[in-house]
């Protein structure tokens, strides 16, 4: 099918049509013109502001299927991460069973074909993601799987995650960590401080996050091998972060949209959609992200997409689970949290990054390479009501944002949100 993309302005460093306004014309998945281009299309799309990028990659998302489809389906989930603006999204092992061994790889990348987004399992590190026994990370990555995590369950050995470690290099992969040390942070609800205090909640202190930093940066740098943070939520684990850059240790990291926009003293009104793990930290810490995202200590975003249905959200906030719905909000929340955010920085954290690091495909908005392209509207203000995800819980329902997706075009797969 041929589509034509009028008036859009490209946001490309690697580009040389980079800001530029131009029309983009694909034929049979592949841009085979831009410029001026007064020639007619199965599908023209012309909107006001319109922006055209490298398909966005998100590093972190739960997709639930198989085992936990009352809450996402790779269905479901797809089409929320094209209407977020997403060609590419690597999908944590937490399912039932969990992905620890390469016939669920071999699941989740059969099922991609049908997809209008990329699906790239994450395997676990270890059997059941339980953390006593490596999985077989071998088969895993021979089968597509493209970085090793336990997802929502960091390991919490320093063995095991070496033996990890040691073995990836091998293999040429990434170690992927939510840092939280789980023997200090047990029991916890939300950030330990003052609000914490205030509200009567148990809190989960800084030091659980940033003790595990510090931990697995030592491991890498034993090793020589990759890691990768994601979802760091404070200031001194940051500050970890960038001091082991300087050091030469390959060590990379991801925040998520949530922790750029609301602290802990949000959770005043007991909100159980703004109950996370990393939690919610202090303003310091919500404005030292965002500084390290216009600076680039911060290499790029990851949604923490974690459906949930409502019986796990509208409940006491103790009982409730942790996680949100993320991958149509993202791009507003980080935009409205970041309003002086570049182009370039834009496209770097959401699409150039992410695929260096976790080595996915390249993308480019430039003469003959194939169309894995992201549609934006980064000024457009946007009121968050209805979702394609099948779960709901969102915090950001009814609230402004700045910069809206409005879809994707991936190869020969189309996905454009209502124009």
């Amino acid at each position: 099918m041929d589509i034509l993309l009028k008036d859009v302005t490209v946001s490309d460093p690697s580009s040389s049509f980079h800001l530029q306004r131009v029309s983009i014309f694909i034929h049979d998945g592949i841009i085979s013109e831009i410029g001026t281009i007064n020639r007619e299309a199965a599908q023209t799309v012309s909107l006001p502001g319109l922006h055209v990028s490298p398909g966005f990659a998100d590093p972190f998302s739960q997709f639930c299927d198989p085992g936990l489809e009352y809450r996402e389906t790779l269905h479901t989930g797809s089409f929320a991460a094209a209407h977020g603006g997403y060609t590419d999204v690597l999908l944590v092992p937490n399912t039932v069973p969990v992905v620890s061994q390469k016939a669920g790889v071999e699941y989740l990348v059969k099922s991609s074909r049908s997809s209008p987004v990329n699906l790239h399992p994450l395997g676990a590190i270890t059997k059941g993601a339980e953390g006593k026994e490596l999985s077989e990370m071998y088969d895993m990555a021979q089968s597509g799987a493209v970085a090793f995590s336990d997802g929502i369950h960091p390991v919490q050995s320093a063995g095991i995650l070496l033996k990890a470690l040691q073995y990836v290099k091998a293999i040429d992969k990434v170690v992927v960590q939510v840092p939280d040390d789980q023997s200090v942070s047990a029991n916890g609800l939300m950030n330990e401080g003052v609000v914490s205090t205030q509200l009567g909640l148990p809190g989960r202190p800084a030091i659980a996050e940033e003790i595990m930093i510090s931990r697995d940066i030592e491991l890498a740098k034993y090793t020589g091998s990759k890691i990768h943070f994601t979802g760091v939520s404070t200031a001194k684990g940051l500050a970890c972060i960038q001091k082991a850059k300087a050091d030469g240790i390959r060590v990379t990291c991801s925040v998520t949209p949530a922790h750029l926009y609301f602290c802990d003293e949000d959770l005043v009104g007991y909100d159980t959609n703004l109950k996370l793990s990393p939690p919610l930290r202090t303003a310091e810490d919500r404005d030292a992200l965002r500084r390290a995202v216009l600076d680039g200590t911060v290499d790029c975003i990851a949604s923490h997409h974690f459906p949930h249905h409502t019986d796990h959200k509208v409940v006491e906030f103790e009982y409730a689970k942790n996680g949100m719905i993320a991958l149509e909000t993202a791009l507003g929340v980080v935009k409205t949290s970041l309003p002086s955010l570049s182009a370039e920085r834009l496209t770097e954290i959401f699409s150039l990054a992410p695929r260096r690091i976790f080595g996915l495909p390249s993308a480019t908005v430039s003469l003959q390479a194939p169309a894995t392209l992201s549609l934006f509207q980064p000024d457009e203000k946007w009121r968050p009501e209805r979702f394609v995800s099948r779960s709901r819980n969102s915090p950001f329902v009814g609230k402004e944002l700045t910069g809206k997706a409005v879809g994707i075009i991936n190869g020969d797969k189309v996905f454009l949100g209502p124009l």
